[in-house]
This record gives structure tokens, sequence and C-alpha cells, in this order.
């Protein structure tokens, strides 16, 4: 891992200097920033600027925690409640790794490259809730929902839509269950944990009636 030529004086660094420290790109530092994943701000001539503090809890998850491919994924586990995440950016699979592995909820967290790989994910384990980007390659997330909802057996699966598409560009390119919440990235994540959240307690009431 890339360290700093000489100690940081400051409780806070630059985002080059956090992409060294951490040893990811800076757009990796940039993305974790906007998301919440590290704590940062921007200076007054627009520059970001990454508290040190933040940049410590990364580096104290075991190593390789926030680089996990699909096939090694393994969060803390409440086998009451598993999600289901569609997302081929690796960038975005860490941070799914690192915040939802992180919730209060520790729900049992899985990772599928495409539409088609988290449709034989759905097959294998059914999840309580499905995350899904919408532009992935292979299979996108307009057809892997569409083959959701031909399903009757999965139609009370709760499904989010996390993407960067605008929604002219959703519209232009298919039309969305009017039920989905759609969240655009950088997504908020104290949204996703409220919507997932709420999906958790509507179940855990529908299992004691």
């Amino acid at each position: 891992m890339n360290t700093p030529t000489k100690p940081l004086q400051q409780p806070f660094c630059t985002t080059r200097e956090a992409a060294n420290i951490l040893g990811v790109s800076l757009r990796t530092v940039q993305l974790w920033s906007e998301s919440g994943l590290l704590t940062a701000w921007k200076t007054r001539g627009g520059h970001r600027r990454v508290t040190l503090e933040s940049i410590e809890k990364i580096r104290a998850k075991p190593s390789g925690a926030h680089a996990k491919t699909p096939s090694q994924v393994s969060s803390p586990v409440d086998p009451q409640f598993r999600i289901l995440v569609a997302e081929d950016d690796t960038i975005f699979q860490t941070l799914y790794l690192s915040i939802i592995g992180g919730w209060d909820m520790r729900p049992k967290l899985t990772l599928a490259e495409n539409g088609f790989d988290a449709l034989v994910k759905i097959g294998q384990e059914r999840p309580d809730l499905l995350i899904t980007d919408l532009d992935m390659p292979g299979m996108d997330g307009f057809e892997m929902l569409r083959s959701l909802k031909a399903m009757p057996d999965l139609a009370d699966l709760d499904v989010v839509v996390v993407t960067g598409l605008t929604d002219e560009e959703i519209a232009r390119r298919d039309s969305l269950p009017v039920d989905v919440p759609v969240l655009h990235k950088p997504v908020r994540f104290d949204q996703l944990e409220q919507i997932v959240e709420a999906s958790r307690l509507r179940r855990n009431a529908e299992s004691v009636e």
C-alpha cells in the first residue's frame, strides 16, 4: 500500500494524499467522500479535504475489506433479513459492503454483477430486498425487473433502484414499476437505510401475523 513520503501534520489531507494512504485511485476517494464513507469538505477554492480520522477508520478494516469481489462477499449475517445488490461497478460494490455492513441491523449482504447473475442468486436464496443498478452489462436492470415481474412468487419482493441515470434517461430507456423507489448516484446512504429499515420492519410485522 502506498504511503505519503512524510507524515502529515494536519488532521486532514487532500484527496490525492488520501488515495496514496489508502492505496486506491483518486476517483475512488472522491466517490467515497461523496457517499459519506470518508468525511470530507471543500475549501473556498473548491478543493476537497479529507479527515485523517475517517481514513483511519477504513484502514482499520480487515485487509482487503474495501476491495472484495462478489465471490468473496461476506458481511455480518442476520438470517432474518437478506439483501441482494445487483451492481457491476467494483467501487460501488465496496461502498455497499463497507456502509451496509456497518448498519445496526447487520443484514446478510450478497452482490451480483448484473441482472442475470442476480436472477441466479435469487433462485438460489431469495432475498428480502433487492437493490439494483439499471445500466449493467449483459442483462441490465430493466430486463431483470421485467423478468421478476413475470414471476408471481416474487411479486412481493421489495426493490430499490440505485442508478446513475437521470429520470429523463430512465423514461427514454424503459419504464419502471411505479412502486419502486429510485435513488440517484452518488447515493445518499441515509436515505437508502431508511428504505431498507422500513422493508425490514414490514417483513417482521408480516411474519408475526
